[in-house]
């Protein structure tokens, strides 16, 4: 198991549970308690949790369903589900694309699974994501990055000034999550700030990819983002339930859901 799937899963269970001893962690990924602690320490001082007596309890506790927990927690939050849908969204990408990434932490894994002889310009508000892209070095992967002000947590830019970047673009694919899929004509997201920013790009894509793991599905956040008309297809991992998803292809939007084999994925 990866350090990032593990942390992941430490994550689901101190949601779960509150709070997480070491010795039942170690027992649970079947690894040593120096292994746990030197994982529960590094998260810590990453802002995910914090340590206690022999273990550890979450940092962040959400005090309301709405609320967003920063980029640095989302981005270790069901990693392997969220690593999935990318490795089967890159599929869509060819060679010569320009294509809008979004500031989800869903998309962060996106670029690594494009092919590295594809040629392909990424636009994007994440800078977390242009971070991200140095420790792969690929010279054929062109970066734009959207200017206006610094979301601290979210490490993205919106207002004016990305509309105005924005609107200088016309990518050939845009890819993107949301907070919250209630509906095929209610997709929502969480943040104020930025939704105008994803809107605009949905506005000038030639095709729009929504990446949403399973806990996004019957659920809304704060403000309105599109309805499955402005959208192409949906990328959603195995755990989503077909009764769930079955509205959503009565309507006629695309659903592609990965295998529980994350290396396919099935239509």
């Amino acid at each position: 198991m990866f350090n990032i799937e593990r942390k992941s899963e430490i994550l689901k269970l101190l949601e779960q549970s509150g709070r997480a001893e070491v010795n039942e962690l170690a027992t649970h990924f079947g690894a040593s308690c120096e292994t746990i602690r030197r994982d529960l320490n590094e998260m810590e001082i990453n802002g995910l949790l914090k340590r206690t007596h022999g273990g550890a309890v979450l940092e962040n506790a959400l005090t309301s369903a709405e609320r967003e927990y920063p980029v640095n927690i989302r981005e270790i939050q069901r990693f392997t589900e969220k690593n999935a849908i990318c490795k089967l969204a890159a599929a869509y990408i060819r060679d010569g694309d320009s294509v809008f990434i979004d500031n989800s932490s869903t998309c962060l894994y996106l670029v690594q699974h494009i092919p590295r002889n594809f040629h392909v310009t990424i636009i994007t508000n994440s800078l977390k994501l242009l971070i991200g892209s140095n420790e792969f070095g690929n010279p054929n992967q062109t970066f734009v990055c959207l200017g206006g002000f610094y979301h601290r947590e979210n490490f993205s830019t919106y207002g004016r000034l990305s509309l105005r970047d924005g609107g200088e673009f016309f990518p050939n694919k845009c890819f993107m999550s949301c907070a919250g899929i209630l509906s095929p004509s209610l997709f929502t997201d969480s943040s104020l700030l930025e939704v105008d920013t994803k809107r605009l790009m949905i506005e000038r894509s030639q095709e729009v990819f929504i990446l949403a793991d399973h806990s996004k599905f019957g659920r809304a956040s704060q403000v309105f983002l599109a309805d499955g008309e402005s959208i192409d297809c949906v990328i959603t991992d195995h755990q989503t339930p077909s009764d769930q998803l079955a509205p959503f292809e009565e309507a006629g939007l695309k659903i592609v859901q990965v295998n529980s084999d994350p290396a396919k994925g099935k239509q």
